[in-house]
């Protein structure tokens, strides 16, 4: 699998099929693993690239620099190493947030964005301390049998929900640095340019899971984006991609082709007309 180094992080990537490219970013804990179902369905019409960011999966574990800003400039680093001035970049939960940063700080990077079951543009909320120490110390003991406790009393769609993903997941949740759980986590919280979505012309997706406790913050984010188009599916929980990927797959390919039409737009075009044929 290829390595390149950038920003002094020996980071993994891949790139799949030809075409239009698109990179997709996995969330926080997560891997590749979490868009590869999706990828698989892409690269018969698209360039896929997927990455995993410092700290994940087959990325070096560096001392620093786990904050979504140096997460950006990854992505940003990637597209000069393989020859791309822009891109349309989707990001999944802590990955939306990167996308974010990235559409705010670098919007010439960007053809558009899709923001899949991202974390809140203000942060997702601080919970309770006492409940982080205890998960941070489950990681450090390596303690499976709770873990895997957990999801499997989040667990609804039996299909797809398997005891094997739900150990690969922990897998990955237990690998990755203590620097990428501890900053990455810290970087969630302190995200806050819900203010500043209105910047945000590039044309963007939102892709959210009705089963995921984070569908209020995702509509509510689409709503403060200008030139936005929402997707919603029924029976997916946060890990979109893997509950529901030929539909994620579908959304995704008619968005590079269609774009985004807003009700405003749509508003105006009837106007236009009807002045038309008025006059």
């Amino acid at each position: 699998m290829p390595h390149a180094t950038i920003n002094g992080a020996r980071l993994w990537y891949e790139e799949r099929g030809s075409g239009e490219p698109i990179l997709l970013h996995h969330g926080y804990t997560a891997s590749r693993l979490n868009w590869m179902p999706v990828a698989e369905r892409l690269q018969d019409r698209y360039r896929v690239i997927l990455m995993e960011c410092r700290g994940t999966g087959e990325s070096e574990h560096t001392e620093d620099g786990y904050t979504l800003e140096q997460y950006a400039a990854d992505v940003v680093g990637l597209l000069d190493h393989v020859g791309l001035e822009r891109v349309t970049y989707a990001g999944h939960s802590m990955g939306g947030g990167i996308g974010y940063v990235l559409a705010l700080e670098h919007p010439e990077r960007l053809e558009r964005l899709v923001l899949m079951a991202a974390i809140p543009a203000d942060g997702i909320a601080e919970g309770d301390p006492v409940a982080r120490a205890e998960r941070r110390a489950e990681r450090k003991r390596g303690d499976r049998d709770v873990l895997m406790h957990r999801y499997r009393a989040g667990r609804f769609r039996e299909d797809v929900q398997t005891d094997a993903w739900f150990e690969d997941r922990i897998d990955h949740v237990l690998d990755v640095s203590d620097g990428h759980y501890d900053g990455g986590g810290d970087a969630m919280r302190a995200l806050a340019v819900g203010d500043r979505l209105g910047e945000i012309e590039i044309p963007t997706l939102v892709i959210a899971g009705s089963v995921d406790g984070l569908l209020p913050s995702n509509l509510r984010d689409f709503r403060r984006l200008p030139n936005a188009a929402l997707e919603v599916f029924s029976r997916a929980g946060h890990e979109v991609a893997i509950h529901e990927p030929d539909g994620v797959a579908a959304a995704i390919a008619a968005f590079m082709e269609h774009g985004v039409t807003t009700p405003q737009q749509l508003a105006e075009r009837v106007a236009a007309a009807e002045g038309a044929t008025a006059g």
